[in-house]
């Protein structure tokens, strides 16, 4: 279960602001949902995408404790 801040809060800051488990999060519930978008969900979808692919991706470093993938659960 998600646990942090949500759309209401987000969107009142830059996307530069959000954590990796945020973008991750909002993308994976916005791409569920892209057919029923309208033009103000698919541009903060889009802004989304933009912002996780200027950090190179949602990859993270595999430790012993954690895998590469970022989990927002």
């Amino acid at each position: 279960m998600y646990v942090g801040r949500d759309m209401t809060e987000l969107t009142m800051i830059s996307k530069t602001e959000w954590t990796d488990k945020e973008l991750a999060y909002f993308h994976h519930g916005l791409q569920q949902m892209t057919p029923y978008l309208n033009l103000e969900g698919t541009t903060i979808h889009r802004e989304i995408i933009e912002e996780i692919e200027a950090r190179g991706g949602l990859k993270q470093e595999a430790s012993w404790t954690q895998g590469s993938e970022v989990h927002y659960d």
